[in-house]
């Protein structure tokens, strides 16, 4: 037999603040096997729909691509011993806002 089931739903609409750049990316020069580090802030901590690209290829966190966030809205991308192969265009993107170095 089927029992009808009266219980109790809720639902909650939570809107994210729209998270901003706040300060960009800047050009680096470094020399070959040397570390560089990338910084972008951005204007809410937690922003979720991040992603860091060199050259239009999406960078992953391992061994030679540090990422990390600082203080909660400073988002930092860290190259470990760049070659030639690194020179390029590096994107950081929150949401539909990017900014390149």
């Amino acid at each position: 037999p089927c029992f009808p089931f009266h219980g109790l739903t809720t639902a909650g609409l939570f809107a994210e603040p729209d998270v901003t750049i706040v300060s960009g990316l800047k050009d680096m020069v470094v020399s070959e096997g040397d570390d560089v580090t990338f910084r972008c802030q951005v204007s809410h901590e937690n922003a979720r729909d991040v992603e860091w690209k060199l050259q239009d290829v999406a960078l992953q966190n391992n061994e030679m691509n540090e990422i990390s966030v600082e203080r909660g809205t400073i988002h930092t991308l860290t190259l470990r011993k760049v070659t030639e192969q690194d020179i390029g265009s590096i994107t950081f993107r929150v949401g539909p806002y990017t900014s390149t170095a």
